[in-house]
């Protein structure tokens, strides 16, 4: 006999739909699996068997062949197991044909037959259109994210099989009450002194602008950077759904609710390779941290110590907000659109201030060379963060909480979106002219720092684009005709630009450079 079973698998952050067919007939007994199938998909046979004669069934003495289609892609991972194990049991006649019909199946079954849950039910489920999708119990409020139809939550394999014999009803999923109680964010109020780095954040979040802290050891880099994603707003519904998809498929455990409303924030380590990062793999095509981050924060921390392979690699998913893999078999556009914060030392000893620094001129640049400048002039914002005073940090007061900054930065995307409906850090040139207009003073002052070699074609448009969301933060209220941008905008975006190194790159600034003058 013949069955068809719908189900599904994940190729990079998307779903794709799967179509198990099961034949059951005569020969010699055997389990033939075709249909591009990967190591674990494979490993199926044993784990559905052991499944099928714990629940109590016969497993068909019969030769058994199950194709996955389409042939197209490889079928990765175990959760195609429920939908075999139902359709080898109905093409062996132990459960009505007709019983299938309408449903999908997704899950991986355990030796002792119960349904397990596996990363990628929520995209997996959204490709099931307009099917009741059966799901493993502890991945309901996931699979409720992205079904189109019913969800029939199962425990164990033979709750599904008394359920399509007609035997006992679907079980009925508990009504548990879910509280959204998201990890709270860190304070931005915790930050003793540090004005300009604080202000730097500001501006990155209320302009989507790629941020830059370079500074010594115990100066507050990371503390600054962990407080960003609590001044971001919350991701609209379009933008949620898509990091929803992308933490299913990347198997990072989803908030309480399910839905990713806040900004993410990832923080992965220098060690980590090139695939973790950006995403792929020899097999399995899974979104890297630039996914996992997208709507959010990606923050690199020691920026210095990470591979220049993987450092380089982000230049594109910067620009496009796109990471697109492409592999023997198969490839996969995955969303990464973030917002990047690095932080490094400015020598490999950390000193940085005057006489602390133990590093000579040519370790100085054969550390800083690992950042190559095309990838630092995508930073909009180079701030040098300074240790801080003694004063400030044992009698100095915090500064403004984060919920006083967020509401400036949720009132400059307002703006930014009413007037023309993306962040300030997606302008284009062509938008640039018609949206942040100079003045002649402004213009002056920015063709003055590219006569001098200060800027580059990229850094003029990402001066003007930071000096447009300063302008917004200081035009108090969202309104479609925002104030030009004037000569005191250019001059502190240009004050935010802090340049690495010595030679070409320059001296990185002074505190009181970094505090009021151009690099």
């Amino acid at each position: 006999m013949f069955a068809s079973v719908p189900s599904a698998t994940i190729l990079g952050a998307e779903g794709h739909a799967v179509v198990v067919e099961v034949h059951v007939g005569v020969g010699l007994p055997a389990f033939a699996m075709v249909g591009l199938p990967d190591e674990a998909c494979r490993e199926a046979r044993d784990r559905v068997r052991a499944a099928i004669q714990t629940t109590g069934l016969a497993w068909p003495d019969r030769r058994i062949t199950v194709n996955l289609a389409p042939p197209r892609h490889r079928k990765t991972g175990s959760g195609l197991d429920l939908a075999i194990a139902v359709g080898v049991l109905a093409a062996a006649g132990t459960i009505p044909l007709t019983a299938l019909r309408g449903l999908g199946f997704v899950g991986e079954l355990g030796l002792d037959g119960s349904v397990r849950p596996v990363p990628g039910v929520a995209p997996m489920v959204g490709v099931m259109d307009g099917l009741d999708a059966v799901v493993p119990a502890a991945s309901r409020t996931e699979a409720e994210i992205a079904a189109t139809g019913r969800i029939r939550p199962i425990a164990t394999l033979g709750e599904v099989v008394r359920a399509l014999g007609g035997e006992a009803p679907w079980p009925e999923p508990d009504d548990v009450a879910v509280t959204a109680t998201d990890d709270v964010a860190s304070d931005l109020a915790d930050v003793r002194g540090q004005p300009v780095p604080r202000r730097a954040l500001e501006i990155a979040a209320a302009g989507g602008h790629h941020l830059l802290l370079v500074g010594p050891p115990g100066s507050g880099k990371t503390m600054l950077a962990q407080r960003l994603p609590g001044i971001l707003p919350p991701l609209d519904r379009a933008t949620a759904l898509q990091a929803t998809m992308i933490h299913s498929a990347a198997g990072v455990p989803l908030p309480p609710g399910g839905l990713v409303r806040r900004a993410p924030f990832r923080a992965p380590h220098h060690s980590s390779s090139l695939v973790a990062i950006v995403g792929g793999g020899s097999n399995t095509l899974r979104p890297g941290e630039i996914s996992v981050a997208h709507g959010g924060v990606l923050f690199l921390d020691e920026l210095g110590e990470f591979p220049v392979s993987v450092l380089e690699t982000l230049r594109q998913p910067l620009e496009e907000g796109t990471v697109h893999v492409a592999r023997a078999s198969s490839r996969a556009s995955m969303p990464a659109s973030f917002l990047l914060v690095a932080a490094t030392n400015p020598c490999p000893c950390g000193g940085g201030a005057p006489g602390e620094c133990e590093c000579d001129e040519t370790r100085k640049q054969r550390y800083l060379r690992r950042l190559s400048g095309p990838l630092l002039d995508r930073f909009d914002l180079r701030v040098a963060v300074h240790r801080p005073e003694v004063d400030e940090l044992i009698d100095g007061e915090g500064g403004e909480t984060s919920a006083v900054v967020a509401g400036r930065v949720a009132r400059a995307r307002a703006a930014s979106a009413e007037r023309q409906g993306c962040p300030n850090a997606a302008l284009t040139p062509p938008l640039l002219d018609r949206w942040a207009p100079l003045t002649t003073p402004a213009r002056e002052l920015l063709r003055t720092e590219m006569e001098r070699g200060r800027l580059t074609g990229r850094g003029y448009h990402r001066i003007r684009r930071v000096a447009r969301t300063i302008a917004d933060l200081g035009s108090g209220s969202p309104a479609a005709s925002a104030p030009i941008v004037e000569e005191a905008h250019v001059a502190e975006a240009l004050s935010l630009r802090a340049r690495l190194g010595t030679g070409a790159a320059g001296p990185l600034p002074a505190r009181a450079a970094t505090e009021g003058r151009v690099a």
